[in-house]
């Protein structure tokens, strides 16, 4: 149990510095992202399809030129190593249909810089022989054939020089704020999200600055890219949407961090563990837009073709081998939350009382395990956008 004298010791993280803190956790424990992003992976494969459409429609450049693929917000998990591989494999076949040698392929996994390289790259498999073909390539196992490298920063800014890459990819990101907005944080403000640690049900000046905080920062991750991208590229987006056209409905993404999270803070406070303006100056920086937030956004930067945007149902978050196990589905509730919030919520309040917390959430999540399961559903927001 953690001690009330451990209330002194919280420390807000201020905005200014969330991009240097924030990470998915890292490592490969149970609580890590790299053990509990099984479900963005099966998730991410069911829309192998659509990233393949995007891909057919990539302008093939000169084989003597690199070909570019980035994936932005790639976190520390396997996930984006097998979409990175699913994509030159493409491309590759691509290029030898049009009757030309498969370029050199170039690929950059960019992340906030407090994001676990060390352990992504710890999974990447052995540079092939360079003499061996892409025909030999695509037939053997367990080696890459794309030069790879780590660009840290956020992508709500310049990342690369312009007019140097091929194709950009993000999965399960851009719903990410660069920032929880001000005035949710200040007591003086309309929009200041008293009682909660999220907008899942909040007022309308909360959801507001949240969602205009999201069309700030999706507007200058398109004018980074706008100038990034070479003529005739691509992107392919995936981040988490509703359905609803209410925005303190926060679909999946609500019931996650607004439910049985938001009680285990409420019981740190009565507890007297934390007080109620410490539990109410965090918030999980997320927003999940409607499909008419996203487009808007889009065709106001007007940089961008929108060739495909639609909804797509992934399902549940949770990785659960056995749905009747009801503590098995409260560890993966508390897994879950831990393992993209934890770094957040362990900068807030301590690693001490964070575990505290998470107990919390699990035990709630094995009392619940049923409702849990078939509740917290998420919805994805699918988008294929070409640069001319």
């Amino acid at each position: 149990m953690a001690r009330r004298g451990d209330i002194n010791n919280i420390v807000v993280v201020p905005n200014m510095k969330l991009e240097r803190v924030f990470s998915m956790k890292g490592g490969n424990g149970e609580a890590s992202y790299a053990n509990n992003s099984q479900a963005q992976a099966r998730h991410a494969r069911s829309m192998l399809h659509l990233l393949k459409e995007t891909l057919e429609g990539v302008q093939l450049t000169s084989p003597q030129v690199p070909f570019t693929v980035v994936d932005l917000g790639c976190s520390c998990g396997s996930n984006t190593i097998f979409t990175i591989e699913t994509i030159i494999k493409h491309m590759s076949k691509r290029y030898e249909a049009a009757g030309y040698e498969a370029p050199e392929f170039s690929a950059f996994f960019s992340d906030l810089p407090s994001n676990d390289f060390n352990t992504l790259f710890q999974l990447l498999p052995p540079l092939a022989d360079p003499g061996v073909s892409m025909e030999e390539y695509l037939a053997a196992k367990g080696h890459r054939s794309y030069f790879a490298a780590a660009v840290p920063g956020s992508f709500h800014k310049r990342l690369f020089p312009s007019r140097s890459i091929n194709l950009f990819h993000s999965a399960f990101s851009l719903h990410w704020l660069s920032q929880v907005p001000d005035s949710v944080v200040d007591k003086k403000s309309t929009a200041y999200n008293k009682g909660r640690v999220f907008i899942h049900g909040a007022n309308e000046d909360t959801t507001n600055a949240y969602k205009k905080q999201f069309q700030t920062d999706l507007s200058g991750f398109l004018r980074s890219r706008a100038q990034e991208m070479m003529s005739g590229g691509s992107m392919f987006l995936l981040c988490l949407g509703r359905t609803s056209v209410d925005p303190t409905d926060q679909g999946g993404a609500g019931l996650l961090f607004g439910t049985h999270f938001q009680d285990s803070w409420n019981d740190l406070v009565l507890e007297g563990l934390i007080t109620s303006e410490q539990r109410d100056s965090f918030n999980i920086p997320v927003y999940a837009p409607s499909i008419q937030e996203f487009k808007e956004v889009v065709e106001a930067n007007g940089s961008f073709t929108i060739d495909k945007l639609e909804v797509f149902k992934g399902g549940s978050p949770l990785v659960v081998n056995q749905p009747d196990d009801e503590p098995e589905v409260g560890r993966a509730l508390a897994n879950s939350c831990r393992s993209v919030a934890g770094v957040l919520v362990d900068a807030h309040i301590g690693e001490e009382l964070s575990k505290e917390l998470f107990l919390k959430v699990e035990h709630k999540g094995t009392i619940h395990a049923k409702e849990v399961l078939e509740q917290i559903q998420f919805f994805h927001i699918v988008a294929s956008l070409s640069f001319a």
